[in-house]
């Protein structure tokens, strides 16, 4: 047989921005795969209605109220964590600006939330993995096709990307040899919340378009199984790179 199957059953899968989006889509994909979820979210309300979505699927929720960017309320939720075998580190946005407007407190939210909260999540968890030496763990950071191609409008983002693709690159280097697996998903623009508001520009949307040669944005259901798929022992040989999901984007 040569077929290995997602199957992440009796595996512990943290996700950070669980309440929304791609983390919600992606914390009921998990969870339809066997793991049990741990969702973070800012959001009570957000984290109550994922708990009925995952009850569909027969999954189990702990829910995590936190903004991930503060450090000391971050820590303190996650000691209580005992075993965590999969992080989503996906909590992140965009605020798009053109460059020679790009404000500070713009400039600094996206790098604390996008980068800084990226790091110190990975980091706590990892301390977790290392005490489960034989079964190590995998990571997944969410990334984007802006964390490999540049975007007008799009400076800052483009930075935050860029710095989590490199530092999965680090990681999955150092952390090999501890079996921790560390990659990307750099999604094309997806159906969610966020990206509908953008496209609410109907000029933005016919250039985002254009470039993706598919001629369609990407689905939550395309992000959430790619994810699932790194998470499992399926992608057991992959580790330090990037699953595209970008309908070919940033092949031409």
């Amino acid at each position: 047989m040569y077929l290995k199957k997602i199957n992440l059953k009796n595996k512990v899968a943290l996700v950070t921005g669980a309440g929304k989006g791609i983390g919600r889509a992606c914390s009921i994909a998990l969870a339809e795969a066997g793991a049990t979820i741990i969702g973070v979210s800012r959001t009570t309300s957000d984290l109550d209605k994922l708990q009925k979505d995952i009850k569909k699927v027969k999954g189990k929720l702990t829910k995590i109220t936190c903004d991930i960017m503060d450090y000391e309320d971050l820590s303190f939720k996650l000691k209580k964590i005992k075993k965590v075998d999969i992080l989503v580190n996906n909590a992140g946005t965009n605020i798009p600006e053109p460059f020679e407007k790009i404000k500070q407190t713009s400039m600094n939210y996206l790098v604390d939330l996008n980068m800084k909260a990226a790091f110190n999540v990975a980091q706590l968890v990892v301390l977790k993995m290392l005490k489960n030496k034989k079964k190590g763990g995998s990571i997944i950071n969410m990334s984007s096709q802006l964390g490999h191609v540049g975007m007008s409008g799009r400076n800052v983002y483009n930075m935050t990307k860029f710095g989590i693709e490199g530092l999965t690159k680090g990681m999955g280097v150092e952390l090999a040899t501890k079996n921790i697996r560390v990659n990307t998903v750099a999604p094309t623009f997806v159906e969610t919340p966020m990206v509908k508001k953008f496209f609410k520009n109907k000029k933005f949307k016919q250039l985002a378009l254009s470039n993706i040669p598919m001629g369609k944005v990407a689905t939550e259901s395309d992000v959430a199984t790619a994810v699932c798929f790194l998470a499992s022992d399926a992608a057991s040989m992959i580790t330090g790179t990037s699953i595209v999901i970008d309908g070919g984007w940033t092949a031409k």
